[in-house]
């Protein structure tokens, strides 16, 4: 057996869902810790992150320690932040004993070039979105944000996420899925041929002109999955089974 690396995305902590962080916790604990290598959270493992002066909450807290206890069991840890964690910083890095990787990225298995990526950046269809995701990416504006009350953080996310739901109610899950055009050409100016990402909940293998792309599970309620590149071979997982 070689070395086993594990992918996982979208997992969307909160407090109200305990049934999925109970998920979680157990398979960081029981899977991850005991058989992987590398792990790779390709975004959106929060909810939502105001900052990392969230980790002053003992439910964030608890969570990255999740992390940091896989670490120090010798699985080397990698972060991608999605565009529900993007403000994730260094004391989240330091705290989850983790490297945080820029979107997308380029990564080598066995060998074997990988493209990595969250997947928002390929929803080009959904124009609104990509407005917003070059806003929210820009420096200045996540610096202002920052340096705002906690309070008004608080605030200002649970408007954002009801004007969100709102807004994807009348969007068709085509609008919502990777742009077909958008993955060619990454694909096709990456030296890999093999794109794995997250963000569309729509967890499948597919075949693409330039190469191959996966789709990592979301979860929800207790139930999410992952996938696992293990002996040069990428398989998809329902956790649990």
């Amino acid at each position: 057996m070689t070395q086993a690396t594990y992918f996982i995305s979208d997992l969307h902590l909160s407090p109200s869902d305990t049934a999925t962080v109970h998920a979680y916790q157990q398979f960081m604990r029981q899977i991850v810790a005991s058989r992987a290598e590398y792990l790779y959270i390709l975004g959106d493992l929060f909810e939502y992150w105001l900052g990392d002066d969230q980790l002053d909450e003992p439910f964030y807290a608890e969570q990255v320690a999740e992390i940091a206890a896989v670490a120090q069991t010798g699985v080397k840890v990698f972060f991608m932040a999605g565009n529900r964690d993007l403000l994730v910083g260094r004391r989240f890095a330091t705290s989850g004993q983790l490297t945080v990787l820029p979107d997308p990225s380029l990564i080598h298995l066995q060998g074997q070039a990988i493209l990595l990526g969250h997947g928002d950046r390929y929803c080009t269809d959904d124009i609104a979105y990509q407005r917003y995701r070059r806003l929210t990416h820009n420096p200045i504006v996540q610096w202002i944000w920052l340096h705002l009350p906690k309070k008004i953080r608080d605030k200002q996310i649970a408007n954002l996420r009801l004007k969100s739901q709102q807004s994807n109610k009348n969007k068709t899950r085509m609008i919502m899925d990777v742009n077909l055009a958008a993955i060619e050409t990454e694909l096709q100016h990456s030296p890999a041929r093999l794109l794995i990402h997250g963000h569309t909940h729509r967890p499948a293998q597919h075949q693409h002109q330039h190469g191959i792309r996966w789709v990592i599970p979301d979860w929800k309620k207790g139930h999410g999955g992952y996938l696992l590149s293990q002996d040069g071979q990428i398989s998809l997982h329902h956790y649990p089974v």
